[in-house]
C-alpha cells in the first residue's frame, strides 16, 4: 500500500503550517520549498480547507493556516480525509469477478490490516511530526 501524492503533499502543507503556527503561508513559499507545482498544490490547499484542517486569509498579506490547534489534528482524519480508495484487493471494494471469493480470507486478513493502519494513525496528530519545527521549513537552494 502507498499513500498519494496528493496525501503527502496534504502531509507536507500541514507540517509547514505547523512549525509556523504565528503567521500565515502563501502556496507559492511552499511550493517553492517543496519543490511542487503551484497549481497542484492549490488543489491541496483546497481540499484541506474544505476538510477544515486549514483556513485561508484572502486580501492583500493573505494567506493560509491551520484552522485547528495541531493537537487536533488526527493524521488519521487527514488520510482518510485525502485517500479516497483503501481496498486494497478488488474484492474489498465490494463489487467483485473474483472466483475464489467464497472460499478465500485474504480480504478479511488485508481489511483488519487496514484497521490496524488507521489504529495507528488515530494515534498520533500533527503536533507529533512537528519536534524538530525548524527542520520541516525546507530551505531553497542559493541557485534556485
Amino acid at each position: 500500500m502507498r499513500l498519494s501524492t496528493f496525501s503527502d503533499y496534504s502531509l507536507r502543507v500541514l507540517m509547514y503550517l505547523g512549525a509556523q503556527p504565528d503567521r500565515l503561508a502563501t502556496i507559492a513559499e511552499i511550493a517553492a520549498g517543496h519543490g511542487i507545482s503551484e497549481s497542484h498544490l492549490m488543489k491541496v490547499v483546497h481540499q484541506l480547507g474544505r476538510g477544515g484542517f486549514i483556513e485561508t486569509v484572502r486580501g492583500k498579506g493573505g494567506g493560509i493556516r491551520l484552522a485547528l490547534a495541531a493537537k487536533d489534528i488526527g493524521l488519521g482524519d487527514v488520510i482518510r480525509h485525502t485517500e479516497s480508495d483503501f481496498a486494497l484487493v478488488e474484492c474489498l471494494a465490494g463489487s467483485t469477478t473474483c472466483r475464489i471469493q467464497g472460499a478465500c480470507c485474504l480480504n478479511a486478513i488485508l481489511d483488519q490490516a487496514v484497521k490496524a493502519l488507521f489504529l495507528v494513525l488515530d494515534g498520533y496528530t500533527l503536533a507529533d511530526l512537528l519536534v524538530n519545527p525548524q527542520g520541516l521549513i525546507p530551505v531553497r537552494p542559493c541557485n534556485a
